[in-house]
């Protein structure tokens, strides 16, 4: 895991581009004489800005990520949730985080749910049409039993960690306790978590059954942080600039307040991290060239939410675009991405049109011709014809994210189609909740400058009214900002150990504490906007406010 450490100039880069296209011009295309169903890789970056890829001028060396860029698409309206496992959740679901109980908060040590049981992993759908299925790093959907487990989500392999935040360098722990395994035993591992788990990956790949396509899922916890990287390269970046500008959102206001605690910018750090991960990428990306198999593989990568932009936290930049991490400005949303299917998706092209996380499991689907299998009805669409055709592909819904992290009570909310984003500020105070909105033009003003809410009130009064019908859906135990552990609880010494195994749970899920089927649905009815009690239901007014299962 060796990159020579120097400064690249905007000169070398263009020549680096130039002999890359040449390269690609030259070879032939494999796919068409491939056989069987594609490979996939799915890379997820925890927390990187929309304009930190070097190739977007951001002073940081990343030419794995670039090179991604040139043979692949740009996907440049892909959005995802402001915070971790939703974004997560959606990813390996289809579906909007809102309806699973991961919208509010991430998954916390202390938290005993997961994804419900019911609902149909992308990894369970390729293993069932007989993909190799592996997850490589940072899990963070569920921990507390076997069930919520990723090798019991569909995942064959899983060589990483249940949590987040577990440190680039050992002891990988969180709360003091390990959190490092191999299909659910804990491993002692020693060197910088990046490289560790591209190695792992590479030689997974190149382990495998060649008689099998593969379905490899790899989520990094760089540029996440505890920050830290590899001294060559956090020597390479120490005297990096931080001429980032002011988020224009409520990340400012803490950023002033920390400044005033005398903390440095994480510019440099973050940097050399974002670097480190990005040697880590390239040597997954050697390692399907070594295997003879890029041209039939669909690699594709993205950020888990924009970069977080409070001085002292991260270091990031989400420009052109407003606001960070947690927050549902597009910059906590809109992230980097791209996707690269040689022979398919056309070299060095780019996208405009909308995506979201939701839409990778039907549009992956698609192209590998399989079937979701039994499954809810997706939240997300097929865009297949966006990436190969440059077709736009028609979408009906308004789209929906929200963060309660990480003030508990103080939500933000938006809903937004292909034009028009209404973001909305909720403040639950013990005697008050104030609503502020904020309408954008979001084709003519990506960078959320002009605020048209009392222009175009009955918009606003239309999105308002879709985000109040969508939070109905919310179950009601779902996640939320509980930043803080329950009284009492103790985390345990091994993670690995924690999840409670299966053949000691029931085997249904359980549901709630009402005695019959009847008094459940009237206890549903009876919640009303609060949320639902019922997993899975739409509460239909027509009828008292009944839920209806889909």
């Amino acid at each position: 895991m060796k990159r020579e450490i120097s400064a690249r100039t905007s000169g070398l880069f263009y020549v680096f581009l130039f002999l890359s296209s040449l390269q690609l011009a030259l070879a032939p295309v494999a796919f068409a004489a491939s056989k069987g169903k594609p490979n996939i890789v799915i890379i997820v970056m925890d927390d990187l800005g929309y304009a930190d890829p070097g190739f977007r001028g951001s002073g940081i060396d990343t030419p794995a990520i670039d090179r991604l860029a040139l043979e692949g698409m740009a996907l440049e309206r892909f959005y995802v949730a402001p915070i971790c496992s939703p974004t997560r959740a959606a990813l390996m679901t289809g579906r909007n985080p809102m309806r699973l109980g991961v919208a509010y908060g991430v998954i916390l040590p202390w938290d005993s749910g997961g994804v419900h049981t019911d609902e149909t992993f992308m990894s369970e759908s390729f293993q069932r049409a007989g993909y190799q299925t592996a997850i490589v790093g940072k899990w963070h959907l569920g921990h507390s039993q076997q069930s919520l487990h990723p090798n019991a989500r569909g995942f064959e392999d899983f060589y990483g960690h249940l949590h987040t935040e577990v440190g680039y360098y050992p002891p990988f722990a969180n709360l003091g306790g390990k959190d490092f395994q191999l299909n659910g035993q804990s491993i002692e591992e020693e060197g910088y978590e990046s490289f560790l788990l591209a190695s792992y990956a590479s030689n997974w790949i190149a382990r495998r059954d060649k008689d099998r396509p593969f379905f490899l899922y790899l989520p990094f916890l760089a540029p996440h942080e505890p920050l830290a990287a590899p001294e060559e390269l956090v020597e390479k970046y120490k005297d990096l600039p931080d001429n980032r500008k002011p988020a224009r959102s409520p990340s400012d206001v803490m950023s002033r307040m920390i400044k005033l605690t005398g903390q440095k910018t994480r510019r440099s750090l973050y940097a050399a991290t974002v670097e480190a991960m990005d040697m880590a990428i390239a040597q997954l990306l050697e390692a399907l060239d070594n295997e003879g198999i890029a041209e039939d593989t669909i690699v594709m990568l993205f950020s888990d939410n924009g970069a977080t932009r409070v001085h002292g936290r991260g270091g990031g930049d989400n420009a052109p675009f407003r606001g960070g991490k947690a927050e549902v400005y597009e910059g906590g949303i809109r992230v980097a991405s791209f996707v690269r299917w040689p022979g398919k998706i056309e070299a060095g092209s780019t996208s405009q049109d909308m995506m979201t996380v939701m839409d990778v499991f039907p549009t992956l689907a698609e192209a590998s011709g399989i079937k979701p299998g039994d499954h809810f009805e997706f939240d997300g669409i097929n865009v297949l014809d966006q990436w190969v055709k440059k077709k736009k592909v028609r979408r009906r819904d308004v789209q929906f994210f929200a963060s309660e992290i990480p003030r508990y009570g103080s939500f933000g909310l938006t809903a937004f189609d292909e034009q028009w984003k209404l973001v909305q500020w909720v403040e639950q105070d013990q005697l008050s909740t104030t609503v502020t909105s904020e309408l954008f033009n979001i084709l003519e003003d990506p960078g959320e400058y002009n605020n048209l809410a009392q222009k175009h009130p009955e918009i606003v009064r239309r999105l308002a009214t879709e985000i109040r019908n969508w939070r109905q859906r919310y179950p009601i135990n779902g996640t939320r900002a509980r930043i803080a552990s329950p009284p009492g609880w103790h985390a345990p010494k091994d993670w690995a150990d924690y999840p409670r195994p299966s053949n000691e749970l029931q085997e249904r899920p359980a549901t709630n504490m009402a005695p019959n089927s009847r008094s459940e649905r009237a206890l549903d009815a009876a919640l009303g906007e609060r949320g639902r009690l019922i997993y899975n239901c739409e509460p239909k007014r027509w009828i008292g406010g009944v839920c209806i299962k889909q």
